[in-house]
């Protein structure tokens, strides 16, 4: 499979065009680890209620991929990444009126509209870059977004941590000892400090989504594969290559290991006993050793490592760290979630090329089908925090304090990565080789 349309020399313009758009999405994704704590502490939740907030921004790649597959078909890469946007600006509008009602459905429906947008996006943008150039270093090229995607995320993480976390521990100090009115002015003054980051955000994704049509970005087609056995017929249906839902399924455990390593290693910290005026920092942790290793696969990719092989370091390594947070304790433990983004860092881009390859004119279409599998970010981590939930009841009707209990569980719940990079690894080795679904 190859770009027909435009040739290498002419793709950097639009390679950066693209980058600044993983950069967006980066920055609005990954302060999931923020807001959860944050959510959960205005809105008085469980730990697996304010996971929800993770299920409300990526179940939107479920509910719209295929949808967002016919409109790209209908209007253009162009025109559907500007209504994407534009999508996104509305969805960060919508936290104005949640701040207001310190209601949490309505906060989470401006999550899952902003998941809308990104959907758009990322069902546009992740098929053209890989396609942009040889199949080969397609790993590459998503790499380079993925550098723009993670350098985003850390600095929303960052600068959304210290807008909305500053003061916390001091609210929740108060919230047991004042009365109920008292208490209310309290997290109502904490919710309203979401009012003016998100009204800024709104209006720098409106202006770029009217910017975003007047881009260059040139027209690319992916190539089908030529059939190379006498008598062999031409595929006509996605269900006719195994490797595609192979490669669903480990996008799937991907993105919710991804998810769990950025979203909750806030909320973990502070459940050791980190402050959060510390623990704010973690999900940068992350974020940066996922960068790093991006930085490393654009270096090495595809002249002294190929894709696969990068796949299969990246599942074992996932699988070691995720050993190792489950028998450490304290900051050690939190660097080994941290490290989780060492291990993520090239899934991504490896398995786009890979599940890809050779798909011709079904590759629209399977790549709405990846974007779905973006889905595991709103299942995988809800389920983590349930883990949590009862792990802590449990240790708690056993005898153990409740810092204590909540501290344990967290910590051993993390054993849910384990089979998530499992998957990860019989792609790698295997599940990608798959072209067909008889033996040949």
């Amino acid at each position: 499979m190859k770009q027909t349309t435009i040739s290498s020399n002419n793709t950097l313009v639009p390679i950066i065009i693209i980058a600044s758009l993983f950069f967006i999405f980066g920055f609005v994704t990954w302060i999931n680890g923020a807001l959860i704590p944050f959510m959960k502490t205005i809105n008085e939740l469980t730990d697996a209620q304010s996971y929800f907030v993770a299920t409300a921004s990526y179940i939107s790649f479920v509910v719209m991929a295929l949808p967002a597959s016919y409109i790209l078909n209908k209007i253009g890469y162009r025109k559907g990444m500007s209504l994407g946007l534009i999508i996104m600006a509305i969805g960060a509008m919508v936290f104005i009126p949640a701040a207001e009602a310190r209601t949490y459905w309505v906060f989470l429906s401006g999550i899952f509209i902003q998941g809308i947008g990104m959907t758009l996006l990322q069902t546009a943008a992740n098929p053209y870059i890989t396609i942009l150039g040889p199949i080969e270093s397609g790993a590459k090229r998503i790499a380079i977004m993925g550098i723009a995607n993670k350098t985003a995320g850390a600095l929303g993480s960052l600068i959304f941590g210290a807008l909305l976390l500053s003061g916390i521990d001091d609210v929740k100090e108060k919230l047991g000892s004042v009365s109920i009115q008292e208490k209310n002015v309290l997290l109502d003054t904490m919710a309203d400090s979401v009012f003016m980051p998100y009204l800024i955000m709104a209006i720098v994704l409106f202006v770029l989504g009217l910017l975003i049509r007047k881009a260059p970005l040139p027209h690319v087609e992916a190539i089908e594969a030529k059939e190379i056995k006498e008598g062999e017929t031409t595929k006509t249906s996605i269900f006719q290559f195994p490797n595609l839902w192979l490669g669903v399924l480990t996008l799937f455990v991907y993105v919710g290991a991804e998810v769990i390593a950025g979203d909750t290693i806030i909320a973990y910290g502070i459940s050791l006993g980190f402050s959060a005026v510390d623990a704010k920092f973690f999900t940068t942790f992350t974020l940066l050793a996922m960068v790093a290793t991006y930085a490393l696969g654009v270096i090495l990719i595809p002249k002294y490592l190929k894709q696969g092989m990068a796949l299969k370091i990246s599942a074992v390594l996932g699988i070691v760290f995720s050993i190792c947070i489950l028998f450490t304790s304290g900051f050690t433990s939190v660097l080994f979630v941290a490290f989780l983004g060492i291990s993520n860092a090239l899934v991504w881009p490896a398995v786009w090329p890979l599940t890809l390859d050779g798909l011709g004119k079904s590759t629209k279409t399977a790549s709405a089908l990846l974007i779905m599998a973006i889905s595991g970010g709103a299942i995988i981590p809800p389920l983590y925090g349930r883990l949590v939930d009862a792990n802590t009841k449990q240790l708690i009707v056993n005898g153990m304090n409740e810092s204590e209990a909540i501290a344990s569980a967290a910590t051993s719940s993390y054993w849910i990565l384990i089979p998530c990079y499992s998957i990860i690894l019989f792609f790698a080795v295997w599940g990608h080789k798959y072209k067909s679904w008889s033996r040949e």
